[in-house]
């Protein structure tokens, strides 16, 4: 393992920044005929918050869960909660969600 210094890990904490994590969740047993469209433009959705830079990380869980994915947004825990309740998936009851405020280093991927 790498040795981080003390002074490393203040020149890191002095960077962090807030950011607001997203659980979504399943709805058990959603009365919603059109599922796999609502999915499909509940998924353009997120392209496009993510292309607007609202979203840092979008990552559906694969397989089935209590927990149908998170997301890492860049904006406050109110502005999340707004923006997810449009959501197509949410609107149709098939997701709901979770608002969590946290905060990371910028600059944190994924490889």
């Amino acid at each position: 393992m790498t040795a981080i210094t003390d002074e490393y890990m203040q020149s890191m904490l002095a960077g962090i920044k807030p950011y607001c994590m997203v659980l979504l969740k399943p709805v058990a047993n959603p009365a919603v005929e059109n599922v796999q469209e609502i999915l499909w433009e509940h998924g353009r959705r997120n392209f496009g918050l993510r292309a607007d830079g609202k979203i840092s990380i979008v990552a559906p869980v694969s397989k089935e869960a209590d927990v149908a994915g998170l997301y890492i947004f860049n904006v406050s825990e109110e502005e999340a909660a707004e923006i997810l309740k449009d959501d197509p998936a949410v609107k149709a009851g098939i997701f709901e969600f979770a608002t969590y405020p946290c905060t990371s280093f910028q600059g944190d991927i994924l490889k």
